[in-house]
């Protein structure tokens, strides 16, 4: 399947977990995927398996990093035909324990990071009438326990998700997103060491297991692609079922 054959795709975080995973699947798939993470030398390690990929290490919160991602894609490539806005960071904590630089931190990333490079793609993307996709969470439909900031800024995309696809009525642009639960990767690592931790997910999640990069990946590739074509402003859980649940625990 070559959904992608010639297509530009930008994928940022794409040095690690669900970003490398999806810049594999869309590697697969034909396209010439430019991974965007700050780790040069992660990049290029995912990079070896990919085909046609060319490396940006840039940092998504920082303004000229990303100007610097569209014009090194488009001067390459001649245009960009999907943006997967991936990168993420999170800080745990309550109100009274995240102090200003980790609110900062998450905020800059997750949200500002999205905003800033989907605005600075956004010609590119009319041009070929592309798409864009977002990496949002089941936290951005709901809040979680000591997860504030985290919250916020997914909340923030989920809604951006909307609101974007609303806006680029008749441009030709789709926008959506995949809202994961658990996913093995770095970033969850702490989690995923805990037992006790991961015998409640498994407990909450239908499916019973967290989840792999590549389910992500899978299902934003589909958003991406024409399959998808009548698909915009949706924020898709990919949650093993997380969501189903009213919230009350297993009485069976």
């Amino acid at each position: 399947m070559k959904r992608f054959e010639g297509k530009v795709v930008i994928v940022t975080g794409a040095s690690s977990g669900i970003g490398a995973a999806t810049a594999r699947r869309f590697g697969a798939e034909g396209a010439k995927v430019v991974l965007v993470a700050r780790s040069k030398d992660d990049l290029h390690a995912v990079a070896a398996d990919i085909p046609r990929s060319m490396c940006i290490a840039a940092d998504v919160s920082k303004p000229t990093d990303v100007r610097r991602i569209v014009a090194d894609a488009t001067g390459e490539h001649g245009a960009i035909d999907v943006l997967i806005n991936n990168a993420g960071t999170a800080v745990m904590g309550t109100l009274e324990e995240v102090d200003h630089d980790g609110w900062n931190k998450v905020i800059d990333t997750d949200l500002t990071g999205v905003y800033q490079l989907t605005k600075a793609a956004w010609p590119a993307l009319k041009q070929s009438r592309g798409n864009v996709v977002m990496t949002s969470s089941v936290s951005g439909l709901g809040g979680d326990w000591g997860m504030f900031a985290y919250n916020a800024a997914k909340g923030g995309v989920t809604n951006m998700t909307r609101a974007l696809a609303l806006d680029a009525r008749n441009s030709g642009v789709r926008v959506n997103a995949v809202n994961p639960s658990l996913t093995k990767t770095e970033l969850t690592q702490g989690m995923l060491d805990n037992d006790d931790l991961i015998a409640k997910f498994e407990e909450r999640i239908p499916l019973g297991r967290p989840a792999e990069p590549e389910d992500i990946a899978d299902v934003i590739a589909f958003l991406a692609s024409d399959d998808a074509r009548f698909v915009n402003g949706v924020n898709l859980p990919v949650d093993g079922g997380l969501s189903a649940s009213n919230g009350q625990p297993p009485q069976v």
